[in-house]
């Protein structure tokens, strides 16, 4: 494995960091430095800026709008954007859906869908998890009746992250109750303007709505959105959720929470405590021991082999790497993380926190919040389970 990058690459990089210099507002970038909230014209204004750029599709292939980059260049882009405190890509239509849609999707869906995805017009959401099915996502029971040209859905969705922004929906359906569970299921693309969808948000204990529950009540949805072959959905699932579990490792994130939580300890007066000293240079040795696994996996992409036979290995060590900086982020500031002041979450705000540093508000928060990590994306034990059935059989 050679982790040296060529003349080429450090070019690239510098590449990226003069854009994002000249490109990212330095307002925004102070609000994700800080972990503040982040409104949707935030989040979906920096999505077009880059699909401006032709650069939210940055993973995509040539010949569906993409740049073209190697994996090293992908990472390298990733890198640059944490480090510059871009606010992080919503994942679902550029990561998780377009590659789908690309491998599966016919050319009329493709040249239907992956325009918007790519300019960061179109907001996408996931429709996987339901009430009673989370890690069991076989057990799905939202139906979908085929009628003529067209199917008729019913049933509810839940923990939708930012689904009240949402403008298009993937689903994965029942269209079949014979046979295996996963042998009945069909991935199906939902506009979330039709009649008869209702999201209803979930207020989280930081006060924000992240997550929602989604209502299909006779939504008539036309046959032309069904991606692939009906029944054959868990597969196209498959292929989506090891991009999802690699997306969550997110190490290049977690280098930059790293520097945060050395700064939270500066100024709470830790940082000279040996033993906290101890924690965070223990967390930083297995950050760069994810990156060092990263790069494994952009070499191996680059001789021509499967990266993703280890996407649960990376989503167990970034969720476990994740929760690990927000609890000593949270133990930094101690009592002074806890208050609940919902305001002091929001740029700007001029009131006054406990501990005078309004920068400790969402620390609490963010630990009970990251506690999800291991779970979602396919939790961690099972996870265990199918790294062991591939590296053991």
């Amino acid at each position: 494995m050679d982790l040296a990058y060529t003349p080429e690459e450090l070019a690239f990089r510098e590449e990226v960091r003069a854009w994002l210099k000249d490109n990212l507002n330095p307002a925004l970038a102070e609000k994700v430095r800080n972990d503040l909230r982040l409104s949707r014209e935030d989040i979906q204004g920096w999505a077009k800026v880059l699909g401006k750029k032709g650069w939210l599709a940055s993973g995509w292939p040539k010949e569906f709008g993409g740049p073209g980059w190697t994996a090293v260049q992908k990472h390298l882009f990733a890198e640059e954007c944490a480090r510059a405190c871009a606010p992080a890509v919503v994942p679902f239509g550029p990561v998780m859906v377009a590659p789908v849609i690309m491998a599966y999707g016919t050319s009329e869906q493709q040249q239907r869908f992956l325009p918007g995805i790519a300019s960061g017009e179109v907001w996408w959401s996931q429709g996987y998890s339901e009430p009673g099915s989370g890690s069991d996502l076989a057990s799905v029971k939202t139906r979908a009746e085929r009628h003529g040209d067209h199917y008729i859905v019913n049933g509810q969705k839940t923990w939708t992250t930012l689904g009240q922004h949402g403008d298009w929906m993937f689903n994965l359906v029942r269209t079949s109750n014979e046979g295996k569970p996963q042998t009945g299921i069909s991935f199906l693309l939902v506009d979330m303007k039709s009649p008869g969808v209702t999201v209803r948000p979930i207020k989280l204990l930081d006060g924000e709505c992240e997550v929602n529950e989604v209502f299909f009540d006779n939504v008539k949805v036309p046959a032309d959105q069904l991606i692939g072959e009906e029944n054959k959905g868990w597969t196209y699932a498959k292929h989506l959720l090891a991009h999802e579990r690699t997306n969550i490792a997110d190490v290049n994130r977690s280098k930059r929470e790293l520097e945060r939580l050395k700064r939270i300890a500066k100024q709470e007066g830790v940082w000279e405590d040996l033993r906290f000293r101890d924690q965070i240079a223990l967390l930083e040795v297995d950050i760069i021991a994810l990156e060092m696994l990263v790069l494994r996996v952009l070499s191996a992409e680059k001789s021509g082999k499967n990266s993703l036979d280890i996407a649960g290995l990376l989503k167990i060590k970034g969720s476990e790497i994740q929760q690990r900086y927000t609890e000593l982020m949270m133990l930094a500031a101690g009592p002074y993380s806890l208050p609940f002041i919902e305001e002091a979450m929001e740029a700007g705000w001029q009131g006054n926190f406990p501990g005078g540093t309004v920068g400790n508000a969402p620390l609490a928060g963010a630990y009970f919040n990251f506690r999800k990590t291991t779970i979602y994306g396919g939790s961690n034990e099972v996870q265990r389970n199918i790294v062991a059935q591939t590296l053991l059989g």
